[in-house]
């Protein structure tokens, strides 16, 4: 994989998307950054990209901050490690901003995925389950907290917005061993690009070690192959990263939360 044609695309088609996800947030762009902006229940406010350098970057970082701060309203600013000035980061930092822990930006070309996954099944007795009425997203909402700990009622309500306003941009799977929820994962797309993203793939601690995460990992590379898309992309935790790896996955960058919140600000 050519990486840095592959991320010039990531960015084109991905970051600097400003088509509606479903949720009801609104995506907002200029030629510095793109910035999507919250609603209720819409998931975070946040900058997606940046096309800054030394001379323009605290300028522009200000006029976000003034922006959010004028709504009372926290938001990430997503950091690339490609993405420039290359003091950028110290830069969030000295504006007020807080990184939260890094992850790697992997990116898979799906034919690739698809040979390397060939073998990969679930295990007896465990089953597939697509999610497509908002009813049901508690399943894969309760296995997200128990894999990632705490309440994640904001991925909650985006993801019942996104199923109800705009269900062909998203796939919901959960892994059922019986009536009890054990993996979950869920896929977003961007009408157009040639990335799908994979977004909260996890696994109960107890049902680990039995190949259920490379078999979800499969299952959604098939459902995006059938859509026509080219490569698939995770940020991935380092609990995650080796799996992605062997999976066909290649770590391309890494990406940074940086957050500013009112109560931090000063």
């Amino acid at each position: 994989m050519d990486h840095a044609s592959v991320l010039a695309a990531f960015d084109e088609q991905v970051r600097r998307s400003t088509r509606p996800d479903g949720t009801g947030a609104v995506y907002q762009a200029d030629e510095r950054v793109v910035r999507r902006i919250a609603t209720d229940g819409a998931g975070g406010s946040g900058v997606f990209w940046s096309a800054l350098d030394a001379r323009t970057a605290d300028d522009v970082i200000a006029a976000q901050v003034t922006l959010f701060a004028a709504r009372g309203e926290e938001f990430e600013w997503k950091l690339y490690s490609y993405d420039q000035p290359a003091d950028l980061a110290a830069r969030l930092r000295a504006a007020g901003f807080v990184p939260e822990q890094p992850e790697s930006l992997m990116i898979g070309e799906l034919s690739q995925v698809l040979r390397v996954l060939g073998d990969a099944e679930l295990p007896p007795g465990v089953r597939f389950e697509r999610i497509s009425e908002p009813s049901a997203v508690e399943l894969l909402v309760g296995v997200h907290d128990a894999v990632f700990g705490g309440d994640h009622a904001e991925l909650r309500e985006s993801v019942r917005a996104q199923l109800a306003a705009a269900p062909e941009l998203i796939a919901l799977v959960v892994v059922m061993a019986g009536d009890q929820p054990v993996c979950s994962g869920r896929m977003e797309f961007v009408p157009g690009a040639q990335f799908a993203g994979l977004w909260g793939g996890g696994t109960v601690p107890q049902w680990r070690g039995r190949g259920i995460y490379r078999a979800l990992v499969r299952y959604r590379a098939e459902i995006a192959a059938g859509r026509g898309y080219a490569y698939l992309t995770v940020d991935a935790t380092e609990q995650s990263r080796p799996i992605l790896e062997r999976s066909g996955f290649e770590r391309v960058a890494v990406t940074t939360p940086y957050i500013w919140s009112p109560g931090q600000a000063g």
